[in-house]
């Protein structure tokens, strides 16, 4: 379930509206067939999974799946719990459950009734590679990831803001990387006017995989920029299931204090610069009680001469 898990990221983001879902055929501890949700959400992964396999390889399989096989039909394809039932693995796994009200244990059940052994999970690994999809269905809202680039003491520009560049080369491809992966990407107001940045994804072979374009402001923007007036309404963003949060230290102040943060990443340079703009406004915590116990540690890296670190939000 693990692999299968890593696989779903290949779907991201590029599988919306639909979840990124990863589907593994496994028979005699060997991998025989592998599938994802497709660009526009079709194919589904079980669909491409089982595309090629005769019925009879399927019988003493066992088909490893993150999300439960949806029970839904669609004009754009058939439900895969019907595809899944119809080929007759000898087992399927889910990794978790659909939160869909049109599937939410109907595709689990059609399986049980087709003579087909179940076996449900709450796989943390599943859930992570869902992470856009499942806060979607249970929140209304993207998964928010909030990107920070800041010298060892906690500034991201100098006194007269200037900030290009704080980190190298490596960091910086790494969050053109981490664009990619998401469906829109924010900025404040300030940083707009100030800095007019391209937002886009500027590594090779990946130009079109640049995000939506998304500004923290009540102004007028250019046509192809969303503007937002709070960071509430990122609950409105059609079609987005992941948001990468990106400018200016009173956008960042702003999510965290709306509680819209759940992803963290830290971009640490090797650097001191004194007196400079501080990275974070003001959080309005009323006591230090409030900051403890809010983060976990996800993942640390070493990008060139900077340091990455990623925090997930306890929820």
């Amino acid at each position: 379930m693990a692999a299968a898990a890593r696989l779903a990221m290949r779907a991201r983001p590029l599988s919306c509206p639909n979840p990124g879902v990863a589907a593994l055929v496994v028979r005699d501890n060997r991998v025989i067939a592998r599938g994802w949700t497709e660009a526009g959400g079709r194919p589904h992964a079980e669909a491409v999974a089982l595309a090629g396999l005769a019925p009879e390889g399927l019988r003493e399989a066992t088909l490893y799946v993150t999300l439960e096989p949806c029970a839904h039909e669609s004009a754009r394809g058939p439900a895969c719990a019907d595809l899944v039932a119809a080929a007759r693995p000898a087992r399927v796994v889910a990794g978790q459950r659909d939160p869909d009200p049109r599937t939410a244990g109907k595709g689990l059940a059609r399986l049980e009734a087709a003579g087909i052994a179940v076996t449900l999970l709450d796989d943390a690994a599943s859930a992570a590679s869902l992470a856009g999809f499942l806060t979607r269905q249970r929140l209304g809202r993207p998964w928010v990831t909030l990107k920070l680039a800041t010298s060892l003491d906690g500034c991201i520009a100098l006194p007269d803001g200037t900030s290009r560049w704080i980190t190298g080369e490596a960091a910086r491809a790494h969050v053109h990387a981490q664009r990619a992966q998401h469906d829109a990407i924010l900025v404040g107001g300030g940083t707009w006017r100030a800095d007019r940045p391209r937002l886009d994804v500027r590594l090779p072979g990946l130009e079109t995989r640049s995000p939506q374009r998304v500004v923290l402001t009540r102004g007028t923007l250019p046509e192809g920029v969303t503007a937002l007036p709070s960071p509430e309404a990122i609950a409105g963003l059609e079609g987005v299931q992941y948001l990468y949060v990106e400018g200016g230290a009173q956008t960042a102040a702003a999510f965290l204090a709306a509680d819209l943060v759940d992803e963290l990443h830290l971009y640490t340079a090797p650097i001191l610069i004194g007196e400079g703009l501080r990275a974070l406004g003001a959080l309005r915590l009323a006591s230090l009680e409030e900051a403890h116990g809010r983060w976990s540690l996800a993942e640390r890296r070493q990008l060139g001469s900077d340091q990455f670190t990623a925090y997930l939000r306890r929820r």
